[in-house]
């Protein structure tokens, strides 16, 4: 058996889902006030003196700390369900598709969150490693458990949920540098749709 490991956003997608599921699941009055009061880290993301990682947690966490683990999953849902499905790039479906026909363990690797991307994965029957929140009593508590999963993140929870040597061979799709380490993993890499 294959192991096929597939980035999200940019390379299933044509659209940044992460920042798409902020607007649609905060309310206007959390997204009004992020970008206030996290102007600063946003220009020094923009700049690049804060990582992308660091950017997306401290965005997540402003845009939902404190609401409901149980209601989020139902935006998710509802997200996954009605607005991914116009985004996804028919090349990485069918390439999927081929992946499934070969009989391969197919497996999304993302940043993206786990309250709408949990629900993706299971309609078209794959697994999934991605930015999960950390909750207490089921209340998102603004950060995450553990990591925001990019760059070594990536690798490091794919070594520790598979066992790489069982596989015949790897291959990997991503799209950005945050992919890097992910895509050193494999035998066969795509990056942005070409073979390297």
């Amino acid at each position: 058996m294959n192991l096929a490991l597939f980035d999200f956003d940019g390379t299933i997608t044509n659209k940044d889902t992460f920042t798409a599921f902020l607007y649609f699941a905060a309310t206007k009055q959390r997204l009004f006030w992020g970008k206030l009061l996290l102007l600063p880290q946003i220009l020094s993301y923009k700049a690049g003196l804060l990582s992308a990682a660091k950017a997306r947690e401290l965005v997540a966490g402003f845009a939902f700390k404190g609401c409901q683990l149980s209601q989020l999953h139902l935006s998710g849902n509802q997200f996954a369900q009605n607005i991914i499905p116009k985004h996804l790039k028919p090349k990485a479906i069918e390439r999927i598709q081929w992946h499934k026909d070969q009989g391969d363990k197919i497996v999304v690797v993302s940043a993206s969150l786990n309250v709408y991307m949990s629900f993706w994965c299971k309609t078209h029957g794959l697994d999934l490693i991605c930015s999960k929140f950390e909750t207490k009593n089921g209340l998102i508590t603004g950060k995450y458990n553990p990591n925001d999963c990019s760059g070594e993140e990536k690798a490091r929870r794919i070594k520790s949920e598979y066992d790489l040597d069982k596989f015949k061979t790897i291959y990997a799709y991503g799209d950005t540098l945050e992919d890097t380490e992910m895509l050193n993993l494999a035998d066969v890499k795509y990056y942005r749709w070409k073979q390297i």
